[in-house]
């Protein structure tokens, strides 16, 4: 699997009336973003998928939406982290040579 983009995270300022937030990268399983509300005292609580909010465009290249069931409030901040896992589903085989092909 080949994640095209560098970009890893969002950030978004609540208002008390959005509620969907644009993720701009590509997840391929809804356990690969994270999603937190930061308070303005810069406490932080990660929010759970269909408790708090539901996702949109999974596996799609230019992301897609969360949608939260309440809008964050203002001075709250909307973050999305993509936490795609690092793993190797090929096993290369020590000193064996590896052709491109």
């Amino acid at each position: 699997m080949t994640v095209s983009s560098t970009t890893t995270k969002v950030s978004y300022s609540g208002n008390g009336s959005t509620t969907v937030f644009a993720y701009t990268f590509k997840i391929f399983a809804a356990a690969e973003i994270t999603v937190i509300i930061r308070d303005a005292t810069g406490t932080e609580t990660v929010k759970s998928l269909t408790t708090h909010f539901t996702l949109s465009n999974i596996g799609v290249d230019g992301g897609g939406n969360v949608t939260f069931g309440s809008a964050p409030a203002s001075g709250e901040t909307v973050v999305l982290i993509r936490n795609t896992p690092n793993t190797q589903t090929l096993d290369l085989v020590e000193n064996d040579p590896f052709l491109s092909s």
